[in-house]
This record gives structure tokens, sequence and C-alpha cells, in this order.
């Protein structure tokens, strides 16, 4: 068995803040708004709450340009509350978990104001600056968000580098006083009794600009190493934080250099390509095709069994990505049973399983009939460019409906009432529609609710460690239509098999031959799953938890 740590045994619940709770009727989430709800994370058993960034910010990516490491958003609160929370939280048995960016700042941050006003200032050298070429940008690095990711500074005659946007400069890392001031805003919330973080595109730290290397540079676990060294480990009190690193290009390998313990870099890594599986290689991400479940469960199986040094993230949805129910299932006419399924697979999984606000009430995505009601920069600057390349809106639309960042950012839907039960004002996103049928307050009150499965699934893993500890041994690998595998620890042994699509199908499965062993359902998405002898039939989006006990002889 791997090593025990509280965070391998735990649910995290990842909150929006902006599109969370609004307890002022701004119609903006805030940090007052995360505390209310504190009894009902309790309730479902959550054991860590990660936040999107609630610091200072002008709010050109919506808080993921920082504008002030140790300060809070107005629109959020106040420190204040932020210490409220923390406090309240721990009362609860609730731990923080804050994101931070390190990869850049905001362009309203001290240190650029700084850096920009002359070569010889002392915080030039905090971000990363090049001389024209040619009268035009130092190369061809584009930006996330569209375009080049150079932009030209008029007052000292240089461009800056911005992997995402203008707004938002890239630091540079290979100034050793960039790594100090960065070990210290570690440091300071630490000692306000944080006990993790989530690290924004920190694969993009160690970057070699000139030679167009974003992800992946050669000095990038150097960096990280020493951040664990100087920030996370910094208080020296063996505090068992968490860190998990954003890291989209990330491969076995890559993984295991950042969370095989004896590096001494981060806890575990989120990877993504079991989400970009609809995607066409070497296009935009709003190319997509058609998944096949094949991919999807070589990619799950791979990551299972083969990144045995460190140890895995498991979820389907964050506020970067579509909503799976959406993405990958039947947000429609089995809405409720292609949701529980989605849960039943990745809580079955080893690894820490990661829950996004609404996800538990199998929130749904959004489709605004204008562009003029999305927020999102990626989705803004994607339309204006798709348009002047003479794109159709239709087009245009449809890949946003499919892949927006904003599907993940609609206000959580609490009530049926105005607005969800988000706000008492207008929102700052629209509200989705189906929230008069999908919300928390219903669910509560349905014990057969998607939210009231994931209470189970969670109870389920805080008592069987098979699901935390346990072997994973794949079945059923070439079928098309059906995910399965088993979780033994010891004599333990448990069955988790999904139905993944909208037909009904028979499946043989070695335990159900009555050969000395006792089958028993242990959660179902269904009310009447089969424990019968013989073939095991599965329903429309079925799945279904079995315990196999031997029958001694």
């Amino acid at each position: 068995m791997s090593e025990r740590r509280w965070w391998k045994e735990a649910v995290i619940y990842q909150i929006y803040p902006r599109s969370f709770n609004d307890s002022d009727g701004d119609g903006i989430g805030d940090i007052k708004g995360v505390t209310e709800k504190l009894d009902y994370f309790k309730w479902l058993g959550v054991d860590a709450l990660w936040l999107s960034p609630v610091y200072k910010s002008p709010n050109d990516d919506n808080g993921y340009d920082i504008s002030d490491y140790y300060d809070i958003m107005d629109e959020f609160g106040t420190m204040e509350d932020m210490d409220n929370l923390i406090a309240e939280a721990k009362k609860r048995g609730i731990k923080i978990i804050m994101d931070m960016v390190f990869n850049h700042t905001s362009d309203e941050h001290p240190w650029f104001i700084e850096s920009r006003k002359s070569k010889n200032n002392k915080y030039r050298d905090y971000y990363v600056w090049r001389d024209p070429v040619d009268g035009k940008e130092p190369n061809d690095m584009g930006s996330v968000f569209s375009g080049s990711a150079w932009q030209f500074d008029e007052k000292t005659g240089q461009y800056y580098l911005h992997v995402f946007s203008k707004k938002q400069p890239d630091l540079n890392w290979e100034n050793e006083k960039v790594r100090k001031d960065i070990a210290k805003i570690v440091e300071f919330w630490l000692d306000k009794g944080v006990e993790g973080f989530r690290l924004d595109v920190i694969e993009n730290i160690g970057k070699i600009p000139d030679d167009m290397i974003v992800a992946n540079g050669p000095k990038l676990h150097d960096y990280i190493h020493e951040l664990y060294e100087k920030g996370f480990d910094s208080l020296g009190t063996g505090k068992d934080i968490v860190t998990i690193g954003e890291c989209w290009s990330a491969n076995i390998d890559i993984a295991t250099q950042y969370t095989a313990p004896e590096n001494e870099e981060l806890s575990m890594v989120f990877q993504f390509e079991h989400v970009s599986l609809d995607e066409q290689k070497g296009k935009a991400k709003w190319d997509t095709k058609p998944l096949d479940l094949l991919e999807l469960k070589n990619v799950l199986f791979k990551w299972q069994l083969e990144h045995t040094k460190g140890w895995n993230t498991l979820f389907w949805d964050n506020h970067d990505l579509p909503r799976i129910v959406s993405h990958y299932g039947n947000d429609t006419t089995y809405r409720v049973e292609s949701a529980k399924m989605f849960a039943t697979l990745l809580h079955g999984m080893k690894g820490t399983p990661f829950i996004y606000q609404g996800e538990e009430i199998g929130m749904t995505n959004i489709k605004f009939d204008d562009i003029s009601d999305y927020r999102d920069i990626e989705t803004l600057n994607m339309y204006k460019e798709r348009m002047e390349q003479g794109y159709e809106v239709e087009d245009i639309m449809k890949s946003i409906y499919i892949k927006s960042r904003d599907n993940g950012r609609t206000p959580m839907q609490w009530t049926s009432g105005k607005n969800g039960g988000f706000t008492t004002s207008n929102p700052w996103l629209g509200v989705n529609p189906n929230y008069r049928d999908i919300n928390v307050e219903s669910e509560l009150a349905d014990e057969n609710s998607v939210l009231h499965h994931y209470k189970k699934l969670i109870s389920l893993r805080k008592e069987e460690k098979a699901f935390v500890y346990g072997d994973f041994r794949p079945i059923l690998v070439d079928d098309k239509e059906i995910v399965a595998y088993y979780r033994v620890y010891g004599k333990d042994k448990f069955l988790v098999i999904c139905n993944f699509y909208g037909r009904d199908r028979i499946i043989e499965i070695a335990d159900f031959d009555g050969t000395n062993v006792n089958v028993t359902e242990i959660i179902s998405n269904y009310c009447d799953s089969s424990t019968e002898l013989g073939k095991l039939k599965l329903r429309p989006y079925e799945s279904a938890i079995y315990k196999i006990d031997s029958i001694v002889q």
C-alpha cells in the first residue's frame, strides 16, 4: 500500500467564487457566500475546498490576473472575510486550498507597473522583455487567448511576453528575486492556515521564450523543487499540505517527475488527456470530433496502471471545461442516469476525486443566444478571430456550446427561485434556465437525486479503503460501450461497471456465475440493478458497484 496521506483519502470540492453564492446582492459570488454554505459541504462529506483566485485583480481573466497576492478582491470581500472562512471551515473539519497563479501577474500588479517604467528599473527583470526583430515581434510565439504572445510597449520600445492575455504579463522565473518573492507569498498563506495550493499552469514557469518553449522547460523541476523547499515546506512544521499542479502537457513520465515523493515537488497534477479526446489532433480545442470510448478507456486505464510512483487526480469538470454530462454524456433524456454514471466511474478509481461546483447536481452546458451574453475572454477572442476568418456564426456558436469555458461558469443553481437562488439582483453571467428543474433544494429532497448519489459515493470511499489504496484491475477492456474494473484490497473485492451509452446491454461477468461467491449491490444509479446470477443486464447509462465475497468451502 502507498503511504497514507490525508489528501489521498480526501474528496476535494472546487469553488468558482464569482459564480457560487452571492451574499450581498451585487450579482457576484463572494467569500461570505462560501462561508454561508459550509454546512452544505459538511453534509455532503467533502474534506477540502479549492477556491479559484480571490485576490485583488482587475478581472481581465476572472481573477487569474492578480494585482496583489496579499489582499482580497473588493467584489469578493475582505481579508477578514477570508480569515473567517478559514476558521469556520476548520471548525467543520474542512481544509481550504488556495489557487495560486505564479506564471504571470496582472499588468496592474506593482511589479509590472515598475517594470515597464524603464529598462533600468529594479523590477524590469521580473518579466520577460525583448527587443523587436525587424521591427516586429521577437518571434512567432502565440497566445493561448489568440494572437501573438508579445505585446509592444511604446515607453521603452520593447515587447513583453504574455502567454495568455496581454494584461497577464509572464513572470521571469530565471530571476532569483522573483522566486524568493513567490516563496514569501506561499509562506504568508500557509501562516494564515490554508492547507494546500492548486498551481495554475505551473508547467509554464520554466519557459524558454527565445526557443519558443512554453511548457516543460529544462529548469522547470528545479524551480518547483526550490519552491517546495523555500515555500511549501518553509514553515518547518512538517505540515502535510497538498499541492496540485495544472499541467496540460503532462504524460506519465512528466507526471512522475512532479509527483514521485523523493523528488519533493508536488502532491499531484491535473493532466487533461481524458477530457481532450473529442478534439481533432493538430487543431484548436474548438474543432471537435465524436468521442471514441475505447480511447477514453485506454487513457483512464493507462493512468491508473502506469502512474504508480505518484498519485492521480480524478476529475471530469472544472472552471476551464464544459460540463461532463453535456460533454461526454446525455444531458436530456438520461441526464440523471448519465450524471450518476460519470460519478460512479470516477469515484471508484484510484486517486483523489475532485468535484466542481454544480457537478454534484448534474448541471449542464449553457446555450446563450448571442455572443454578447458570454463573458469568457478566450471565447470572445475566438469568436472575433473566426468571424474575421470567414467562419459562419452558426458554426462558431456550435463550438462555443460544446467547449466554452462559460459552460462551467454559470451561477450555481441552489433553488428553483429567482436566478436559481444565486443572487437577488442581475447575475454577472446568465443563470442556466434549467435551474427550475436542476437545483440543490429539489435534489436534497429527493433521495434518488444526483446529489444524494454523490453523497453515497463520498461515504463509500471513507468506509472502504479498497477505493483509496486498493489495486485497480480493468476488465472488458475491448468493449466499446462498457467501462468496468475491479478494486481489490486484501480480501475485499469490488466490481465497478458502467454502461456509457443509451442502449441495453447484457454482459457476462465471471463473478456472476454463482461459483463460490456472494454478490452484493453497494450502489447503483437505478433502483433495481441486477444481482441475479448469470448474465448482468445493464440499461441505458446504468452503473453499479458490487461487492464480491468468496464463500468459504
